[in-house]
């Protein structure tokens, strides 16, 4: 059925629940054929509004980390979205946006919370994995008590809310005005992640640092979504060298690889530090750059807890921008 909402054609569709819609820590994944399908995706979408009727005129950010599928996802959760009631929601252009950069992007423009559109370092693709999870006011993901919620909302769906609109040109850096009520702003997260993190970390001394022929690095950001972030903050904002973020176009199918970064899926990465002795320091991020895997000269690995505690160690002698001006007296 239709109905006419303030200007706002809405498409009602009656549907029963799907089963196997309680999210884990890190949302809700299944293989990409099982949301493509049944309205599988349409329902827990529907259901997480559901969950949090406070959403209704606020601002809610939307991005993931370029898998198969996601252009189309972002479409229908913009549909659903507007029907719900919110105003206006923020996407990264052409529906990228890493998780740490969705935080940044929700705290830095106080937005009520944002929809992610990934399976983290799970392969992608139409016979592989897909996800979707929930980040709050904080940056930070759902807590379980919102995710039971979301699970609750699933169990007990009767229908899906659709304004009808054609599909959002994601691709264009803009603001639209897509019908009255309802606005989509494309934004580049890149540039409010790169604000975030300028006023956490020493750009000036890191650029000192990357400048220095002495020391090389090498990114590989395994054709996922951190690849511009890389490309644009590493070369481009501090000097690295052209050439030291490789694999930086997000794929699909993430070019056929499987972006978990560790010795074993980041194995070029290591070979390549291993085999040349002048590359100072290595690293490689998952699917939605959340996590990191760092390499040291020939190779060495640098375990996740370590290289946190190195941060860490660095902020309380520093404060509150770490100042990296060091490193070039440890590892030079």
């Amino acid at each position: 059925s239709r109905f006419q909402a303030a200007e706002m054609q809405v498409q009602v569709l009656e549907v029963t629940p799907a089963e196997g819609q309680k999210p884990g820590t890190s949302g809700l994944r299944k293989k990409t054929k099982v949301f493509m399908n049944d309205m599988y995706l349409h329902k827990f979408v529907q259901s997480m509004f559901n969950a949090m009727p406070d959403v209704k005129g606020q601002t809610i950010a939307l991005g993931g980390d370029g898998r198969f599928f996601n252009s189309e996802a972002a479409q229908i959760i913009l549909k659903i979205a507007a029907a719900f009631g919110i105003s206006k929601v923020v996407v990264g252009k052409d529906a990228l946006m890493s998780t740490p950069a969705m935080s940044a992007v929700i705290r830095r423009r106080n937005l009520f919370g944002g929809i992610i559109m990934t399976a983290s370092h799970n392969p992608a693709g139409e016979d592989e994995d897909w996800g979707i999870k929930f980040n709050c006011a904080n940056g930070g993901p759902a807590p379980e008590s919102l995710t039971n919620e979301f699970f609750k909302q699933s169990q007990q769906i009767d229908k899906i809310c659709m304004a009808e609109f054609n599909d959002v040109n994601l691709s264009e850096i803009c603001a639209t005005a897509v019908i009255p009520g309802f606005e989509v702003e494309v934004v580049d997260p890149v540039e409010d992640y790169s604000q975030v993190l300028s006023t956490c970390f020493d750009f000036d001394s890191i650029r000192d640092l990357l400048q220095n022929p002495k020391f090389r690095i090498r990114f590989d950001a395994l054709h996922a979504v951190s690849g511009p972030y890389a490309k644009l903050i590493l070369e481009g904002m501090l000097g690295a060298p052209e050439g030291s973020v490789v694999n930086f176009e997000p794929k699909p199918d993430f070019a056929g690889g499987h972006p978990d970064p560790n010795l074993v899926y980041a194995k070029d990465l290591v070979d390549r530090l291993k085999s040349d002795g002048t590359i100072c320091f290595g690293a490689a991020s998952d699917g939605d750059g959340d996590r990191n895997m760092i390499l040291g000269p020939n190779g060495l690995f640098v375990t996740p807890c370590d290289s946190l505690a190195c941060i860490a160690l660095h902020h309380k002698r520093f404060g509150s921008v770490i100042n990296f001006s060091v490193f070039p007296k440890l590892i030079i």
